[in-house]
């Protein structure tokens, strides 16, 4: 058997899955509230109650929302750290942290057709390098270089690198942000909190009876449900500056990992939103709009992720690759 998980700020799972070839079978998956627990340690021992019996693992791998240094790994957006060598003590097994998009990203060779959308065919490169990009609580990059035939990931913490403003609108909405929090970054537009961002900037501070009485966090999914059914034109334009911008990071992404093989773009957001990304060509255009490299992105494929559980897939995905014999 094999123990794998998915660490965020807001929530954790844990799964146990049986080995598979290519792809590992779940068994038990069971969902937590980060914030309910004072550490990882106190959450293991939930999930043992839950489990209900003794568990023996094969090995360990755990995505974690934040940068993995060493054997050791600290929740961004949250106060936990999180040690391999601990777990790896605890369940008398291998164990690996990765970083959550790094997690995600083993998951990718493995998922079914009709857990991914296909918005660009391209041409893909059996050669060539992919890459990911996932909007959340946070939003995650992580590239996949191509090494001996096989696709291995490589995290970032490119969600806190700056914000790209390319019109008058954009350089607005980066002047806001640097005003609110002291510097413009890509999660700061592209993420939950990012979307509540946005919907202040198109509401210029004024109020909005679809989000002003809800609860903070779930003001995002608010103002996401507010522009689907067209309650609120402002609302309606803060999605569409989600959508455009994160087409256009994308594209960014894609021409810094030469992503020929193929971009992928995952994450819970992206789910929510699939309505205003099929509706028309706003993601693609933005995706595209990269003179002289338009022809090069025309020829990437693109694909949106449908499963919301790729990045316990992927640690579990990995965590078989940690099996000897």
């Amino acid at each position: 058997m094999i123990l794998a998980g998915d660490v965020g700020g807001t929530k954790t799972l844990l799964g146990v899955f049986e080995r598979g070839v290519p792809r590992p079978t779940q068994v038990h998956l069971f969902r937590y509230s980060t914030t309910a627990f004072a550490s990882f340690a106190d959450l293991l021992a939930a999930f043992i109650r839950d489990l209900g019996a003794p568990p023996r693992f094969g090995a360990v791998a755990l995505g974690v929302a934040g940068p993995v240094v060493g054997r050791t790994a600290r929740l961004t957006n949250h106060t936990w750290a999180v040690d391999a060598d601990e777990i790896a003590a605890w369940a008398g097994a291998p164990a690996a942290l990765l970083n959550d998009l790094e997690a995600m990203a083993y998951s990718l060779d493995v998922l079914a057709h009709d857990e991914q959308v296909v918005l660009q065919e391209g041409l893909p490169q059996a050669d060539g390098h992919a890459a990911l990009v996932a909007a959340g609580t946070g939003l995650g990059e992580a590239a996949l270089h191509r090494v001996d035939r096989r696709l291995v990931p490589a995290p970032s913490e490119a969600g806190h690198a700056d914000f790209a403003a390319r019109s008058d609108e954009e350089w607005a909405l980066a002047r806001m942000l640097i005003a609110r929090y002291g510097r413009a970054t890509v999660e700061h537009v592209l993420s939950g909190p990012g979307l509540v961002n946005l919907h202040r900037f198109t509401h210029h501070g004024e109020s909005c009876p679809a989000v002003d009485d809800v609860d903070p966090a779930e003001r995002p999914a608010a103002v996401t449900n507010a522009a689907l059914a067209g309650r609120c034109g402002r609302c309606v334009a803060a999605l569409r500056l989600f959508v455009s911008i994160y087409g256009a990071e994308a594209g960014n992404l894609a021409l810094r990992t030469l992503a020929t093989a193929g971009l992928y773009v995952g994450g819970g957001i992206v789910r929510h939103i699939l309505p205003a990304i099929q509706r028309d060509a706003t993601f693609m255009d933005a995706f595209l709009s990269k003179p002289p490299m338009d022809a090069l992105l025309r020829r990437i494929p693109v694909r949106l992720i449908l499963n919301a559980d790729t990045g316990i897939l992927g640690a579990a995905v990995h965590a078989q690759s940690l099996i000897r014999g």
